[in-house]
């Protein structure tokens, strides 16, 4: 079977960008999680006041808009090229 490995299992291409979809948005909580904690918390201590508290409200809220906007752009980009997409792996 040498030089049929050509084409790849679509169910394996699948897979592997889901996963790396996965990847990629934990990634983003982690790197908006830092953002926020940077943006709103000034100095920890052992109560969150009410300034702090709708910072970090509106900090997640930005980050889910953002977040929805991103993924619904990534699948019509995908259903536009038919599914796999190349750019997914970079």
């Amino acid at each position: 079977m040498d030089g049929q490995g050509a084409t790849a299992d679509p169910q394996l291409q699948h897979f592997i960008e889901i996963e790396s979809q996965k990847q990629r948005f934990q990634q983003l909580v982690h790197q908006m999680t830092e953002v926020c904690w940077e943006k709103c918390m000034d100095k920890p201590g052992p109560k969150m006041d009410s300034r702090t508290e709708m910072c970090f409200v509106n900090c997640v809220e930005r980050f889910i808009d953002t977040s929805q906007f991103i993924l619904n752009r990534l699948e019509q980009t995908q259903k536009s090229r038919g599914g796999f997409s190349e750019t997914m792996l970079d």
